[in-house]
């Protein structure tokens, strides 16, 4: 009996995919569930199982090729068995891998080495490093150009190496299909542009009182709940409060109409593998400390392999983006639409400041609150961003709601 294997639905909204990498190979023998390839949305990669066990019989959708929903892209031979094997080769069932079998097209053809995408293979071949040797993180251990970036360069100057290549003889260009999602990332930045009045407002904050706290129950903290309590969960905090101050920032513009929102989803912006998703916080104003921390943490493992799902990514009220995790002292983020407001967190930096007429070391973040002018005056956004401070130096404040 054959068994198709169909594109399921990523999203509301979404028509089409592109098939990423197929995991097995015509001739595989599968199990139920078993991930055979990832599929590339607008939104999300996701990890496509069998429907039932058997032999691969065909493919028929290759690497970036486009697939709509519903359409059939492989067929299973749920009765059918895998190539006989050469004769003394061990099988899987021995505890070893099966030497004879084919394959797959996400590794290199004869040595079995992660596949490697093209921008890792051309910054690996600039820093003179083995990317076999380098461990990938991606989907299926793909090794990305991130994975590179961490890697360290092979020795060099070894008579078996031979000289080093001039730099001038690696001038090659790589061009490569963008994915759905970095599609769909600068679609809604430009659509962000060019559909809102963006303003950004500034201020700097104090953090000496959220680490003095940090550091009192990080311990306690860590032990009860079995997570780190960090930045965020403050910052996710500060801002349901300073919302329910200001209600217009929580609000958005849909036609004539202004929509207010009665509650609080934060999302957060995180570095994934494939570009920068937004997974929501739902009902932050209901979560704990540690709900929060958990939540965040729980996403930013998930974004590193794609499986954030693209109704987690909806539906947002505000979002706060952390790029003083990269090292940035100050930017002006852009909105993520149809939002109004988003604030972007910063680099810790210790600086001299005048606190009672005298100077101190502190340490200090900027902070930046982009809006749309067209809902939010400037009066709103200062003081939005005022409560952010005082909530952050004050973290009692929030707790007292006062």
């Amino acid at each position: 009996m054959t068994i198709e294997l169909k594109v399921p639905s990523p999203g509301e909204s979404i028509t089409e995919v592109i098939i990423a990498s197929w995991l097995k190979a015509e001739g595989d023998s599968v199990a139920t569930d078993e991930t055979m390839v990832e599929i590339d949305s607008d939104k999300s990669t996701l990890a496509v199982g069998a429907p039932r066990g058997g032999v691969i019989q065909k493919l028929l959708k290759k690497e970036g090729e486009t697939a709509h929903v519903g359409e059939v892209i492989a067929i299973i031979d749920e009765g059918g068995k895998a190539p006989e094997q050469k004769a003394g080769a061990r099988t899987a069932s021995d505890g070893k891998p099966d030497a004879t079998a084919k394959t797959p097209p996400s590794s290199k053809p004869g040595n079995g080495e992660a596949r490697v995408m093209p921008s890792a293979r051309h910054l690996a071949a600039e820093k003179g490093i083995d990317p076999a040797a380098v461990k990938g993180t991606g989907p299926g251990g793909r090794v990305l150009k991130e994975d590179i970036q961490r890697a360290q360069p092979r020795p060099t100057g070894r008579a078996e190496e031979g000289p080093a290549r001039p730099a001038s003889e690696d001038r090659g260009t790589e061009r490569v299909r963008m994915t759905n999602l970095r599609k769909r990332i600068a679609q809604r930045l430009v659509e962000s542009q060019q559909n809102a009045a963006i303003l950004t407002t500034f201020n700097e904050i104090d953090m000496q009182a959220v680490n003095e706290l940090r550091k009192q129950f990080k311990d306690t903290f860590a032990e009860k709940y079995g997570i780190k309590l960090g930045f965020m969960s403050f910052f996710v905090k500060a801002a349901v409060d300073a919302l329910k101050q200001m209600p217009q920032v929580n609000a958005q513009i849909d036609g004539d109409d202004i929509v207010y929102h009665n509650y609080q989803d934060i999302g957060v912006a995180i570095g994934g593998g494939k570009g920068l998703v937004v997974p929501v916080i739902r009902s932050a104003e209901r979560l704990s400390f540690a709900e929060i921390e958990q939540t965040i943490a729980d996403f930013g493992k998930r974004a590193q392999t794609g499986a954030i799902m693209p109704d987690e990514m909806t539906g947002g009220t505000f979002t706060i983006s952390n790029g003083g995790i990269y090292g940035s002292l100050l930017s002006t983020p852009i909105l993520n639409p149809p939002q109004s407001g988003i604030l972007g967190m910063h680099a810790i930096q210790d600086r001299p400041v005048a606190i009672s007429g005298e100077v101190v070391i502190r340490p200090m973040m900027y902070v930046a609150m982009s809006y749309d002018h067209r809902l939010i005056d400037g009066r709103e956004a200062v003081t939005f961003l005022k409560r952010i401070k005082d909530c952050i130096e004050n973290p009692t404040r929030m707790l007292m709601e006062v």
